[in-house]
C-alpha cells in the first residue's frame, strides 16, 4: 500500500477545493464541491438525511441488485439478516452496512452504493447490524460499536465466500457503520493470528481492505461537541428518538429482554448506551466504553489497505479530531485519506461541475471515489 494522501484545504491554491499532496496514491481524485447552496456543511447534512432520500431513485441509472435474503451467523452466534446478489463476472465482494440507525429497506445511501458495485461486477453483501432491522427481529443483542460488529463482518464474508462469493471483500460503511467497518479489518486480523474464525474457507489474505465515509472516531469527543449548539442537540435527540423507538421494538419483539423502564430513561444516545448497552457488555461506564470502541486507536494497527474520506465541516463531529486522523494516515502506510473541505456529514453530493470534471455518471461523489479506489488497489 502507497504512503497515505493527506488533503488539505491550506495546502490548495484554491482553499476550497480539495487537493492531493501525495501523487504516489493508487489514484488521483478530481476535486470535490458541492452546489453552492450546499457548502455549508449542515445544510448538506440535513438535505442529505431530509430530502435526498426521498427522490434517491432518480440520483442513478443503475438498477436494483438482484437480491437474495440469508440469514448469516456473526459473532456469539448472533444471527444476523442480510441481503446478497452474485453478479454473473465477478471481481470481489463488498459487504457492507448503514450508520447508526435505519434498516436495509430505508437506507438509500447503502443501496445506491449497492447498485453501483454490482454493476461494475462486485458482488454485494448487505446486512442489518445488530439491534436493527430484521436482525433485531432475530435476536435482541444490542449493539456494541464494533467490538463484536467487527467480526461480525468477517463471518460473513465467510459465509458468503461458501455461497459463491469471491474474494476479495472489501468492508465498505459510513458514519457509526465505518467505525464498525474499520474495526471489522482489526477483527480480521486479530482473527487471523489466532486461527479462530472456525471456517477453513476464509483467511486473511481473501480480505482486501475497508473504505469507509465520514466514520465515527472518537464518541465522547463528538457527542460533546455536537450537544454545545441548539441545532447540534436537535440533531442528537433526534437520533436519541430512533434509537429509543429501537429499544421499544426489541422489546417487543423478545419480551423480558429489556427493561421497560430503562428505555423510558434513555433519552439521549448517552442515555441508550448508559440505560441498556453498557452493563451487558462490563464496562463501568459510557465514557469508558467509548474510549475501548474508538477507533482512532485502531489507525495505527490497521494493515489492510483503508480508504478514509472525511469532511472537515462535518457537523457531527468534534472538528480537533481532524488532525489528529491526518498524524494517524501519515504514519501509517497502509491508509489512505482523502480529506475535503466540504462534504458535511456523509453528504458528498457533487454540483454539476463537479460531476463533469471527474467524468461521473453521476452525482454521488463519495462512492464514486471508493469505487475508483478499489479498482486501483485491485484492478
Amino acid at each position: 500500500m502507497n504512503p497515505p494522501s493527506i488533503a488539505s484545504p491550506s495546502a490548495h491554491p484554491n482553499p476550497n477545493l480539495f487537493s492531493t499532496l501525495d501523487s504516489t496514491l493508487p489514484m488521483s481524485p478530481p476535486s470535490y464541491l458541492p452546489p453552492w447552496w450546499l457548502k455549508d456543511g449542515l445544510a448538506m447534512t440535513l438535505y442529505t438525511g431530509l430530502r435526498a432520500g426521498r427522490n434517491w431513485e432518480t440520483l442513478i441509472s443503475d438498477p436494483e441488485p438482484p437480491y437474495q435474503e440469508k440469514i448469516f451467523t456473526g459473532a456469539n452466534n448472533v444471527p444476523i439478516f442480510g441481503w446478497v446478489a452474485v453478479p454473473p463476472h465477478t471481481r470481489g465482494t463488498i459487504v457492507a452496512t448503514y450508520g447508526i440507525t435505519g434498516t436495509l429497506d430505508n437506507q438509500w445511501l447503502l443501496r445506491t452504493l449497492a447498485r453501483k458495485a454490482f454493476a461494475q461486477g462486485y458482488a454485494i453483501v448487505l446486512f442489518d447490524w445488530r439491534a436493527h432491522g430484521k436482525t433485531a427481529e432475530l435476536s435482541p443483542t444490542l449493539t456494541s460499536d464494533g467490538l463484536y460488529e467487527g467480526e461480525d463482518f468477517v463471518r460473513i464474508a465467510a459465509q458468503s465466500k461458501k455461497m459463491g462469493c469471491p474474494a476479495p471483500f472489501w468492508f465498505v460503511s459510513y458514519s457509526l457503520g465505518g467505525q464498525l467497518a474499520l474495526w471489522a479489518i482489526k477483527a480480521a486480523q486479530d482473527l487471523a493470528t489466532q486461527d479462530a474464525t472456525n471456517d477453513s474457507t476464509l483467511d486473511l489474505a481473501d480480505i482486501g481492505g475497508a473504505a469507509v465515509v465520514c466514520p465515527s472516531l472518537d464518541s465522547t469527543r463528538s457527542l460533546n461537541f455536537l450537544t454545545q449548539s441548539l441545532t447540534g442537540r436537535r440533531l442528537e435527540q433526534t437520533i436519541a428518538r430512533t434509537l429509543k423507538q429501537l429499544a421499544w421494538k426489541i422489546h417487543a419483539a423478545h419480551p423480558g429482554t429489556l427493561d421497560p423502564a430503562a428505555i423510558q430513561r434513555a433519552n439521549s444516545i448517552w442515555g441508550f448506551d448508559h440505560e441498556l448497552v453498557i452493563g451487558r457488555l462490563g464496562f463501568p461506564s459510557v465514557e469508558a466504553y467509548y474510549e475501548a470502541t474508538s477507533p482512532l486507536h485502531l489507525l495505527p494497527h490497521l494493515q489492510k489497505p483503508t480508504l478514509i474520506l472525511y469532511a472537515i465541516d462535518d457537523p457531527m463531529f468534534d472538528p480537533t479530531l481532524v488532525p489528529e486522523l491526518q498524524a494517524a494516515c501519515q504514519q501509517n502506510p497502509a491508509l489512505d485519506l482523502l480529506l475535503t473541505q466540504y462534504g458535511g456529514h456523509v453528504g458528498y453530493l457533487s454540483s454539476k461541475t463537479t460531476q463533469q470534471q471527474a467524468g461521473d455518471p453521476d452525482r454521488l461523489w463519495a462512492w464514486n471515489r471508493i469505487l475508483e479506489w478499489l479498482s486501483a488497489i485491485h484492478p
